[in-house]
């Protein structure tokens, strides 16, 4: 009898302990995913360009070193979250970036402008001079108007090589080597980066998975372009968005003189060759700068930054539905301009970098008469 008693007992027992043991299990926090900031090295970072930025995750930033043909991975360090809402407004910016790196704001040129999803945090891609010996720099603005330079001299980072990068020609009239990397954006554990290559078709979109182990060669395109009234191969795509038009996964890209071209993300492949549709031509002369996609009041927008044709705000409610533009543009009113709605945005000037800020709000650097200025605006 004892010992079939103490059989039960220690069979009672076996079963608590299981049991506290689930609970524990099921009460403990999920561990925590590895930062990919575990897997940098510290050291110096020479860059040799800094044409375009991305956040990544954890505070990690991405410069595109064009002249180098790589991108690099940068700790920042800031990962302190915004505490409320944040506005940036720093009047005469390119005099305080002068000051700091030792020149005059005429020697300053803003490549490129992001915010840290975490803290909010603006950074810019900056040259000290504009000729060929100009120096890449990085540079951060807080909401309290702090200007600062990231250290580059013992940073945790990262870098990859762009294998297919097109080779230097400073007598051309705009250098391909510069146009290597023109915009970068981060989603889904991927850099997306668009630029040049030295393929046939030049035009190149590249994605490389993050943490970094080596970059595939990019898809090249060939468009339609409507100003043109031609196919092109050479031209890169100057800036875009990924966006989900009916459940389905795009890059909506934007090209000089000014076509706007939807690429399933599934074409993506190293190497291939692939003709994206053509959604909408909305004028010649012009450079797309900068694009930001964004909701309010039931409805979907996106905001353009141009160089020459002001910010435009979009209609991109019906998205999927507009036509492909196929024919050549006519040079009579409504001059170039096919497929999606828009609207020119007249209180807004001088915009030469546009990035979101949060969902309702954005951040534009503008240009004036004597200075520049950062600056947050709500959304229109």
């Amino acid at each position: 009898m004892q010992k079939a008693f103490s059989g039960k007992v220690l069979s009672r027992l076996a079963l608590a302990v299981c049991l506290v043991a689930v609970v524990a299990f099921v009460l403990s926090p999920t561990p925590k995913a590895a930062s990919p900031v575990g897997e940098m090295t510290s050291g110096k970072v020479q860059l040799q360009s800094a044409t375009a930025l991305a956040f990544g995750p954890d505070g990690i930033l991405f410069v595109a070193d064009s002249l180098g043909g790589n991108v690099v991975a940068l700790d920042t360090n800031d990962r302190k979250a915004a505490g409320g809402a944040v506005k940036i407004d720093v009047q005469g910016v390119d005099a305080k970036i002068a000051s700091l790196l030792g020149t005059t704001p005429d020697q300053i040129l803003v490549n490129d402008l992001t915010i840290n999803p975490i803290s909010k945090n603006a950074y810019l891609a900056v040259s000290r001079g504009r000729g060929p010996d100009a120096v890449a720099a990085i540079v951060s603005v807080d909401a309290a108007g702090k200007v600062a330079q990231l250290s580059l001299d013992n940073i945790k980072n990262s870098s990859v090589s762009l294998s297919d990068a097109p080779k230097s020609d400073p007598a051309a009239r705009q250098n391909p080597r510069m146009q290597t990397v023109t915009d970068m954006d981060f989603t889904n554990g991927k850099l997306y980066v668009s630029g040049l290559s030295s393929e046939e078709w030049a035009s190149a979109l590249r994605q490389i998975p993050y943490p970094f182990t080596q970059a595939d060669k990019g898809t090249n395109i060939q468009i339609w372009h409507a100003s043109h009234g031609r196919f092109e191969t050479a031209a890169p795509v100057r800036t875009f968005v990924p966006y989900t038009i009916a459940g389905q996964s795009y890059i909506l890209a934007a090209y000089t003189c000014t076509p706007l071209v939807k690429i399933p993300l599934a074409d993506l492949k190293p190497g291939a060759q692939i003709k994206p549709v053509t959604i909408a031509d909305v004028g010649a002369g012009n450079q797309p700068l900068d694009m930001v996609p964004y909701k309010k009041d039931g409805h979907e927008y996106i905001l353009i930054a141009n160089s020459n044709r002001g910010v435009m705000k979009m209609n991109a409610d019906n998205m999927g539905n507009y036509k492909a533009v196929e024919s050549p543009a006519q040079p009579n009113p409504p001059e170039y301009i096919f497929g999606m709605p828009f609207e020119t945005l007249a209180n807004l000037k001088g915009v030469t970098q546009l990035a979101q800020l949060d969902a309702s709000d954005a951040v534009i650097l503008t240009k004036g008469a004597d200075a520049q200025s950062l600056t947050t605006i709500a959304l229109p």
